[in-house]
């Protein structure tokens, strides 16, 4: 058994945040997904104010794109409790290419485990329970494993009776298990250091089937905590709804939990109607007879009297005017959607563009 050992002040995290969140533009086109106001705060700070609670002290952020609106965001962490550093990859690398980058601004020696976050997770499952898992078991890797109810889409990790990962399945029709890679590890930092520098490496399809295959421990802590990947513009709407509806306790969450989480500044008429965990961002204005529900609404943006907004996000500066109707609809920065407008189900607008009245509709009537 290898040996281990763990003072959590002492704990150290990378931190996964260099994709370009392709699946959540225009959103991303000039922020990245990590940085996204969630439930009134980039959504990264829930993910460091998470694992501050469960003993990390120190944080190195894998980055790619857009890295320095990172460092420009979270500066050297000292406002969080935290301490930052930040590890550039000057060309994508993989999952395992991008810790091993990360790895070489650790401190922590080789037998020291080491949390490894991906930054578009929403979990709320036990850390320090996970890292007492890798701990005591002397294990390679531990990974957390979440409970869905169709595993088909994901790919599927089945375990031993004594928790032991057996195999890393691809997509299939009918999996073996409804368990996932939910996207959380704890690495022996004696482990990373076998990744290969500088090379593009998947550490889902290279480096835990190596190390299953080398009869290394590889264990799975499985649980069935609230849990969520926001890499669509649907579940980023619901992510932030369900930390503002206090479904996930988060201690970044600027406000109580409750129907709707009014930033700095925001303007909501008595007469208009937000509910279901929408945000109201700073300056942003919700006027009389207007109804929200489960969205969010970016900094300055106006919702128009008698607008409808359902399961939506409405960008920075953007306008929806009278009468408009949006549901499940992601409105870019500075977009103006005119009367009568009616978008529904997955539309995207992108940044600046401007709707005339009635242009779009899914029903015939005005």
């Amino acid at each position: 058994m290898r040996e281990t050992s763990l003072r959590s002040p002492d704990l150290e995290a990378i931190l996964l945040v260099g994709g370009q969140g392709t699946r959540l533009r225009p959103l991303t086109l000039r922020t990245p997904k990590p940085l996204l106001p969630t439930a009134g705060v980039p959504f990264l700070a829930h993910q460091l104010a998470k694992a501050r609670a469960h003993g990390v002290r120190r944080v190195v952020f894998a980055t790619s794109y857009r890295a320095s609106m990172f460092t420009e965001v979270f500066g050297d962490g000292s406002d969080l409790g935290l301490e930052i550093v930040y590890m550039t990859e000057e060309t994508p690398l993989g999952t395992g290419g991008a810790i091993r980058n990360a790895a070489a601004a650790l401190t922590c020696p080789p037998e020291s485990p080491v949390l490894v976050l991906n930054g578009d997770i929403l979990s709320g499952h036990d850390i320090a329970a996970q890292v007492g898992l890798h701990v005591s078991r002397g294990a390679a890797v531990t990974l957390h494993l979440t409970e869905v109810a169709d595993a088909s889409r994901f790919g599927c990790v089945p375990t031993g009776a004594d928790g032991r990962v057996t195999a890393f399945l691809e997509k299939m029709a009918n999996p073996v298990t409804n368990r996932i890679n939910a996207g959380c590890y704890v690495f022996q930092r004696s482990v990373i250091d076998t990744i290969p520098a500088g090379q593009v490496v998947s550490v889902e399809r290279e480096t835990f089937p190596s190390l299953i295959e080398a009869g290394e421990l590889v264990l799975g802590f499985a649980d069935s905590s609230y849990w969520l990947d926001v890499g669509t513009p649907a579940a980023f709407v619901q992510g932030s709804a369900d930390l503002v509806l206090g479904r996930l306790d988060s201690p970044a969450l600027p406000g109580p939990a409750g129907e709707f989480l009014l930033m700095d500044g925001a303007v909501v008429s008595p007469e208009a109607k937000v509910t279901g965990g929408t945000v109201v961002g700073r300056r942003a204005t919700v006027e009389a007879g207007a109804s929200v529900r489960g969205s969010v609404l970016a900094d300055d943006c106006v919702v128009a009297s008698g607008a409808t907004v359902v399961d939506s996000v409405v960008g920075t500066g953007a306008r929806v005017a009278a009468g408009a109707v949006l549901r499940q609809v992601v409105v870019g920065d500075e977009a103006q959607i005119g009367p009568g407008n009616e978008l529904m189900s997955g539309v995207r607008v992108w940044p600046g563009v401007r709707l005339p009245e009635c242009s779009v509709r899914f029903s015939s009537d005005v």
